[in-house]
């Protein structure tokens, strides 16, 4: 099921016009990125690998046992046999993930967002604990990734065309190929009628080879080299670079900072990272956003310095140790094993 969502323009243009002639634009736009960890539905889709995700009546025969069987971690075979992901369970789910995207006052103007099934999933979100924010129909256009994971955003910006999905191609590596997603793109209409286009990422886990993330930069720095040279643009995501991988193999160094200016580095108080290994007792920001201005030099829209922040407040969100608490459908604790991480842009021009 593919889905494309459109905002109109002119949805945009009858905002402008309706507003007071002496009412400045909002000076301030809040980008988020959220991997919210195995958002799933509760039916058993055709093509996907989603039978963990099922209420435990329906888990009851042969055949799902079947299915089960070959996952070699014994945690995962577990929940795929046992795990009761009840649409009780989804409710909670969805409104923990709210509670946690509202600690930004008055929820962040565009969410990057990670491990959702599809976009009806976050339509539920956006028109259930997150409907007073005012965001737009959900984006996200549903690609290849063989357990059914995408990318999508959210935002209260109007987009100013069509999102498109770019998929990821990995020649080298056919038999993982399956375990990916693309890159989505979206332009969104900023408050003083510029454009900004964003591109919500989801790389290659760590468990892959280096090159395979390597292939996924030069791709994201392709389509940021295609847009106009008056654009500003963001990535956000899960780069699933470790701090170990980033600083054994310099490649932020030599595929990210020399496009993008790197969020987090800007001013980040009390930003450990946003995942934790506890078998390397190791902090990572697998999750980033990267910000790039117009090539034309004309840039009207900067990242505000020191805004950059995670929203990890939520006692649900952490373990007795302080790091990120993975969702538990049993308990109905946690929320995420990754923390979001926001961070301001502002406007340039004189108000």
């Amino acid at each position: 099921m593919n889905q494309r969502t459109l905002f109109p323009l002119a949805a945009a243009l009858l905002l402008s016009a309706c507003s007071p002639p002496d009412a400045p634009p909002s000076a301030t736009v809040t980008l988020m990125t959220f991997n919210v960890e195995n958002l799933f539905d509760t039916a058993d889709d055709p093509g996907k690998d989603d039978e963990t995700y099922l209420p435990l009546a329906a888990k009851q025969t042969d055949a799902h046992v079947e299915k089960c069987a070959p996952i070699p971690v014994d945690r995962w075979r577990e929940d795929c046999l046992a795990l009761d992901w009840s649409d009780a369970v989804l409710e909670h789910k969805l409104s923990v993930i709210a509670e946690t995207i509202r600690q930004i006052p008055g929820g962040p103007d565009i969410i990057a967002l990670q491990e959702v099934e599809h976009a009806a999933l976050l339509e539920r979100l956006r028109a259930g604990p997150l409907a007073d924010l005012g965001y737009g129909p959900a984006i996200l256009i549903e690609g290849q990734d063989r357990r059914g994971i995408d990318v999508g955003f959210l935002s209260r910006l109007p987009l100013a065309g069509e999102a498109v999905l770019h998929p990821l191609e990995f020649p080298e590596h056919p038999d993982r190929q399956p375990d990916t997603r693309g890159v989505l793109e979206a332009t969104f209409v900023l408050p003083d009628g510029g454009l900004l286009t964003g591109f919500a990422v989801h790389f290659p886990a760590p468990f892959h080879p280096t090159d395979m993330r390597v292939r996924a930069y030069e791709h994201l720095n392709a389509l940021r080299r295609a847009l106009p040279d008056d654009r500003h643009a963001f990535a956000a995501g899960d780069f699933n670079t470790t701090s170990r991988e980033a600083a054994e193999t310099g490649l932020l160094e030599r595929l990210v900072r020399p496009d993008w200016t790197v969020a987090h580095e800007t001013g980040c108080a009390d930003c450990p990272g946003t995942q934790y290994y506890a078998r390397d007792d190791s902090w990572s920001f697998l999750d980033m956003i990267l910000w790039s201005p117009p090539r034309s030099k004309n840039a009207t829209w900067a990242i505000r310095a020191d805004s950059a922040r995670l929203a990890n407040l939520l006692p649900a969100q952490k373990t007795a140790e302080g790091t990120p608490r993975r969702y538990d459908a049993a308990s109905l604790s946690g929320v995420s094993d990754h923390w979001p991480l926001a961070v301001e842009i502002q406007s340039t021009q004189k108000q």
